[in-house]
C-alpha cells in the first residue's frame, strides 16, 4: 500500500508553508505530495493568505524535491484549455525529472468560477468538457515526435498542434480520474485514466464504486487489473483518543465520523481501515492533511502506520 499526503492549500497556505510538508513527505519516506486545485477557500471564514496556483506550486516543488511523486487531486476541466494544461504538465514533468501526475475532473464549486469569470456549465456539459479534455491531453502526449495533432469538437479545437515539449514519462504522465458518479465517471475512467480514485467516503461506498469501475472497463474491452484503485482520506490518527480529538479538532472535524467515513482514531484503527480498503483492492491511498502546522502528523503515521502495512 503506497501512502499519499494531500493537501488543501485554498483555505490558506502559502508556498513556503506546502515547501516544508513536501520536504517532510520526502523525508518520511512517503510515495507523494499532491495537492487540490481550488482557486480560492471553500469553507467560509479568514481566507488566509490565499490559494497559490497548483502547477506553478508543484513546478516550484519539482526543483526542491528529488523522489516524491507530485500531482493534482484533482484539476477541474474547466479551468485550462487542455493544449495548455498538456503543456503545463509536460513541462513540470520535465522540472521533476518524470515524476508528474495529473488528476482531472469536471469541476463542481460554482463560486470560484464567477470570482475568475469562468464558465461553469450545467454538470452534464461540465463532464462533456471533461470528455474533450481527457481526449486531448492523451492523444496530444501520445502523437509521435515530428508530427501534428489536430482536434475537432464541441469545447475545444486545436490545429496542427506541434505537441512540443514532449513529457519525460512515456507516453504520458499518469492520468488521475476520480469521483462516485455511477456512470460517466467510471467510464471515463476505464476509457483514459490509468488511475480511479474515490474521495472520502466509507468502504461500503468505495466498494460499490471499484465494483463499477471494474465493470466498466470489462464493457470496454480493458482489463480490470490494468486500472490502478486508490482512495482519498481525511487523517486523524494519534497514539490515544486525546490525541485523536485534538487533531480532529485543529481540522475541525467529528473524530466519530472521521473513524467511519475517513482515517480517524488510534493507529491500531487507521492500520486496521487501511487494511480493509486494501482488501476492497485500493493501492494507494491520499492522506488528507488539513493541519499543515502539524508535522508531528505525519511523523507518527511513518513512524507506527507505515510499517505495519
Amino acid at each position: 500500500m503506497l501512502l499519499r499526503v494531500m493537501t488543501e492549500p485554498q483555505e490558506g497556505a502559502t508556498y513556503d508553508d506546502l515547501l516544508r510538508v513536501a520536504r517532510a513527505t520526502e523525508g518520511l519516506g512517503f510515495d507523494a505530495f499532491f495537492r487540490s486545485d481550488h482557486l480560492q477557500r471553500i469553507a467560509d471564514g479568514d481566507p488566509g493568505p490565499g490559494s497559490t496556483e497548483a502547477w506553478v506550486t508543484l513546478a516550484g516543488l519539482a526543483r526542491e524535491t528529488s523522489r516524491i511523486r507530485l500531482g493534482t487531486m484533482v484539476s477541474s476541466a474547466t479551468f485550462r484549455h487542455p493544449g495548455m494544461l498538456a503543456l503545463t504538465v509536460a513541462t513540470v514533468d520535465a522540472m521533476s525529472g518524470g515524476r508528474v501526475e495529473v488528476g482531472l475532473g469536471s469541476g463542481w464549486f460554482e463560486r470560484e468560477h464567477r470570482s475568475f469569470g469562468l464558465d461553469f456549465p450545467p454538470v452534464t456539459e461540465r463532464f462533456d468538457v471533461l470528455t474533450e479534455q481527457l481526449e486531448v491531453l492523451t492523444a496530444l502526449w501520445r502523437t509521435g515526435p515530428g508530427t501534428t495533432y489536430s482536434f475537432s469538437g464541441r469545447h475545444h479545437s486545436l490545429v496542427d498542434n506541434p505537441v512540443l515539449p514532449r513529457p519525460v514519462q512515456q507516453p504520458h504522465p499518469p492520468v488521475i480520474v476520480g469521483g462516485k458518479g455511477k456512470r460517466r465517471t467510471p467510464e471515463l475512467a476505464a476509457r483514459f485514466a490509468d488511475e480511479y480514485n474515490v474521495p472520502f467516503d466509507t468502504p461500503e461506498v468505495i466498494a460499490a464504486c471499484f465494483d463499477r469501475v471494474r465493470a466498466a472497463c470489462t464493457v470496454a474491452g480493458r482489463d480490470p487489473a490494468t486500472l490502478v484503485l486508490s482512495v482519498a482520506q481525511t487523517l486523524a490518527v494519534g497514539r490515544d483518543d486525546a490525541e485523536v480529538r485534538r487533531r480532529a479538532d485543529a481540522i475541525p472535524a467529528n473524530p466519530d465520523e472521521l473513524r467511519v467515513g475517513g482515517l480517524g482514531g488510534t493507529v491500531a484503527e487507521v492500520v486496521d481501515k487501511v487494511g480493509r480498503l486494501a482488501d476492497l483492492g485500493a493501492t494507494r491511498v491520499y492522506l488528507q492533511v488539513l493541519d499543515l502546522t502539524d508535522l508531528e502528523h505525519l511523523e507518527l503515521v511513518a513512524a507506527e502506520v507505515a510499517p505495519q502495512l
